[in-house]
């Protein structure tokens, strides 16, 4: 993730920081221990890595079914991808009559294989309109925000800017 930011620096803290945000399995939670680690405000960090974490979403939600089906043509792709489809169908099972709230929670906890990107994916695996699944998407995205900030820069050091 480091070597991704130094590539990125050209650009300045707040640009790679946005970019980093926005990469698969990276996504806000990697964001915001890189901007906890280069001792960035946690606010700046917060809103920079919630926007582009979100950023990518309504094109997941749009088109990544065309581009699953599409890259599955390719024998290089191929095999990632059936893995890829198997395990969003294996979460989109859970979440098939809950689903809001269950995709909301889903992206909102900040563990391996949870994430915006992957909600995505799982909402349109569950054929959920843009404008259903967006909102339940930016609900997780926030709470995962909000426990990787505290997490990384501590409940103390969030209140300062209050006090």
């Amino acid at each position: 993730m480091q070597a991704i930011y130094e590539w990125l620096s050209f650009a300045g803290q707040e640009t790679a920081l946005f970019i980093v945000s926005m990469i698969p399995l990276i996504e806000l939670r990697g964001a915001v221990i890189l901007g906890a680690a280069l001792n960035m405000p946690w606010y700046k960090v917060f809103i920079i890595s919630v926007l582009g974490n979100l950023l990518p979403i309504p094109f997941i939600i749009l088109f990544i079914k065309r581009i699953l089906y599409m890259l599955k043509r390719f024998p290089l792709f191929s095999g990632f991808i059936h893995w890829y489809e198997s395990r969003l169908i294996k979460h989109s099972l859970k979440f098939e009559k809950v689903s809001f709230w269950a995709l909301a929670i889903f992206v909102g906890l900040p563990l391996p294989g949870t994430g915006a990107w992957t909600g995505g994916g799982v909402a349109a695996l569950l054929n959920m309109r843009l404008r259903e699944a967006f909102p339940a998407i930016a609900i997780g995205v926030l709470m995962a925000g909000v426990i990787m900030t505290a997490a990384a820069y501590g409940v103390a050091g969030m209140l300062q800017v209050f006090l």
